[in-house]
């Protein structure tokens, strides 16, 4: 058992802490280790509709843990590769999940803490929290993060963020793009539980179809090749178990077969 982490199921939803709160919930290999086999381990369970990202303490995540960078300032370059391409996993692991992914941020997120709200579906932020690409102040550079988090809050504001390292607000998080509600941090469970409600509503594959169609839509060109595609998904939906069942569910006034109770 992991005492980085706490998982925990409840119904639907995976909720997965990160539990490093003496800390500050930094990364080193081995929570990096731990969290990507937590968020595979998700994925592949049938009964884990939704996933849920969160930590315990004052802080989100603080980037880098101390003790692990000591370590990587003697690795040579090889060792450093194969550092990078386990955070790389782990990033790409939360953002391709095919289940909705839930971020609750309670505190400050720097590094790589802002690189793991990005790759949520979903945040909800408390209104003390504060945000920092801090990398170029230890004359690093936000690398392996910057895919998700340059799509989050768009290139000119990466420019400016991961150059400066200015620390930012909450609010400002929100106006750009990084986390999608912003409430006093007592309400952060309510804004959480509503969007579990909302989501276990919801047809589980057309829900990954849908996070699909919103990456590739945001993506690509708009052309015939996407319009094609949109055409097909939509009758591949139409036409599968769920997509009929509900259809039916609707015209019958019934709930459908994948909501509970």
């Amino acid at each position: 058992m992991s005492e980085s982490l706490i998982i925990v199921q409840r119904g639907p939803t995976r909720f997965i802490t990160m539990n490093r709160a003496d800390r500050h919930n930094a990364f080193d290999d081995l929570l990096i280790a731990e969290l990507t086999e937590a968020f595979q381990a998700a994925i592949d369970d049938a009964d884990s509709r939704i996933i849920v990202l969160d930590a315990t303490g004052k802080s989100f995540s603080a980037g880098a843990d101390l003790n692990w960078m000591k370590r990587m300032a003697e690795y040579d370059h090889a060792q450093n590769l194969a550092d990078s391409r386990a955070l790389a996993k782990l990033m790409q692991t939360i953002d391709s999940a095919p289940k909705p992914v839930i971020g609750v941020v309670q505190g400050s997120a720097y590094g790589g803490g802002v690189g793991l709200a990005a790759c949520c579906d979903m945040v909800v932020c408390a209104d003390s929290a504060s945000f920092c690409l801090s990398e170029v102040k230890l004359g690093l550079i936000p690398a392996v993060i910057s895919p998700y988090v340059v799509r989050a809050i768009g290139g000119r504001a990466a420019r400016r963020y991961f150059q400066t390292a200015e620390t930012f607000s909450a609010a400002k998080a929100a106006e750009l793009g990084l986390v999608s509600e912003v409430v006093p941090l007592d309400q952060l469970t309510e804004v959480r539980d509503r969007w579990i409600k909302a989501l276990s509503a919801n047809g589980p594959k057309a829900m990954e179809a849908a996070k699909e169609l919103a990456v590739r839509a945001a993506e690509q060109e708009l052309n015939d090749d996407l319009r094609d595609w949109t055409a097909g998904r939509i009758a591949t939906i139409r036409a599968s178990d769920e997509g009929r069942e509900g259809v039916r569910a609707f015209l019958e006034k019934r709930k459908a077969g994948w909501i509970g109770g």
